[in-house]
């Protein structure tokens, strides 16, 4: 089993997580891999509280998810996988880690990012990092939530 889907979401830990995506993915753990937030004792307490009961949670930084991922730590669970950013993942894939799919739900406008979709912005990078996932054999889809259509990166991102 291992990791069943990556989702990016800057809002990491919320209800469409933990009460959509959770269950459709049939996750026994949600992994939020987040450099900044790993070390935030209480954003990562917020979080766990949101966890649906008989699922476990890690709230771990990039190196260290890498290092479990390699040991088959998660070998024999369902993970779904939440990160602020295209670049974690891509990490991760550079490093032998087995992405099935990636979800791109919401990544928060700002200046230096133009809208692509509702609820999705993007700066140059972004959009690179993802076109890297997907020439690595990785389908990169939109999908704000688990009953709406997926869209490929393709269709908004050439």
């Amino acid at each position: 089993m291992g990791l069943v889907l990556a989702r990016i979401d800057q809002r990491l830990v919320h209800g469409i997580v933990v009460t959509q995506y959770a269950s459709s993915t049939k996750a026994k753990r949600i992994m939020v891999i987040d450099d900044e937030v790993s070390k935030d004792e209480t954003q990562k307490a917020v979080m766990r509280l949101s966890k649906p009961a008989g699922t476990g949670m890690s709230i771990i930084d990039t190196d260290t998810a890498i290092t479990n991922f390699k040991a088959g730590k998660y070998d024999n669970h369902n993970v779904l996988l939440v990160v602020k950013e295209p670049e974690t993942i891509l990490e991760l894939a550079k490093n032998n880690i087995d992405i099935p799919k990636v979800d791109i739900g919401i990544i928060f406008e700002s200046e230096d990012r133009e809208k692509i979709v509702k609820n999705v912005a993007m700066n140059e990078k972004e959009k690179n990092d993802l076109k890297e996932l997907e020439s690595l054999g990785i389908p990169v889809v939109f999908q704000y939530t688990p009953s709406e259509k997926e869209e490929p990166l393709s269709k908004y991102i050439k």
